[in-house]
């Protein structure tokens, strides 16, 4: 006997049993009751047995059919629970927005109050926060891992993403406690030009080319300490007396954890710290709130400065 049974051949079997009248039956299915009729004789074939008695007055379920009926509303009962399931996983996904970053936003608490901001709108959706090493200038974006993703201009592919500006910083220079320079008060650019500097990876391309401040030295090639690839690795080497690095002035409280301190620098470039998204995701209904919710929590700054 041959069980390759389809879910509409139990369906139909089920409608006619609780029915047990086939027109009545073809009704609830939304079928002609010829092609019910005609299914209900092909599962028969199938599974090689009466499933029915009928005459000309009555429908009746046969020993076979009323053995089978708790089995056949089990299996639907049970495909029932499966696509729910599915369709609960693929609503989670849709209802999951991932934010990538290489470095937390530690300003003033800004992260807290987007994340409320946003959640107030919109309650049911999922914030999935990524933690991407510096390997990644894009955190996640370019390879579709992050949905929106805070991160440091350049970005390698530029042209693929749009941004809001979260913050413009001045730079200062982080350096061992132990360093010629860290008893100024400020440091020219000039007085770095011979330091080793801690850079990042070189995936990281023109973001390593900006840290390593290779406009503000004339041409002359930079030193290199140490590569990092995380806040971490950076204090390490920073401790260790390997190098020097520009830092943020926002990002100044990770590095200055004992050992290290940080001196304004004259002679460079603010650094630009971006919440961006991958420009065909631009109308994505989370990553356009998510986006409006940085707006509004930073001052509604554009790339340009200018406000929303």
């Amino acid at each position: 006997m041959s069980m390759d049974v389809h879910l509409r051949d139990l369906r139909y079997f089920v409608a006619v049993a609780e029915e047990l009248h086939f027109t009545r039956a073809a009704e609830r299915l939304y079928v002609s009751q010829p092609a019910l009729s005609k299914q209900i004789r092909a599962l028969e074939r199938q599974v090689g047995v009466e499933l029915f008695r009928r005459d000309r007055h009555r429908v009746a379920l046969t020993d076979a059919g009323t053995a089978l009926l708790p089995h056949a509303r089990g299996v639907l009962d049970a495909w029932e629970e499966g696509a729910a399931a599915v369709d609960a996983a693929k609503s989670a996904q849709r209802s999951t927005l991932v934010v990538g970053m290489s470095t937390s936003p530690v300003r003033g608490g800004m992260l807290p109050a987007i994340r409320s901001r946003f959640t107030a709108a919109h309650p049911e959706v999922v914030i999935r926060l990524r933690q991407v090493n510096w390997e990644d200038p894009t955190a996640g974006l370019a390879d579709g891992a992050a949905d929106i993703a805070f991160v440091w201009l350049p970005l390698p592919g530029q042209d693929r993403y749009d941004w809001t500006l979260v913050a413009e910083e001045p730079l200062l220079v982080a350096l061992p406690d132990t360093h010629p320079l860290a008893g100024r008060a400020a440091v020219d650019f000039a007085d770095l030009l011979d330091e080793p500097f801690l850079a990042l990876p070189e995936s990281t391309g023109p973001l390593r080319d900006y840290w390593l401040a290779l406009d503000a030295r004339g041409g002359r090639p930079p030193r290199i300490g140490a590569e990092i690839a995380s806040t971490e690795e950076t204090y390490e080497a920073l401790a260790a007396g390997l190098g020097v690095c520009l830092v943020a002035e926002g990002n100044v409280p990770l590095l200055t954890l004992g050992g290290v301190t940080a001196r304004p620098v004259h002679g460079v470039t603010p650094s630009r710290y971006v919440l961006a998204w991958r420009r065909e995701e631009g109308d994505r209904t989370l990553v356009r709130a998510y986006a409006e919710a940085c707006r509004r929590v930073t001052g509604g700054q554009l790339p340009d400065g200018s406000s929303t």
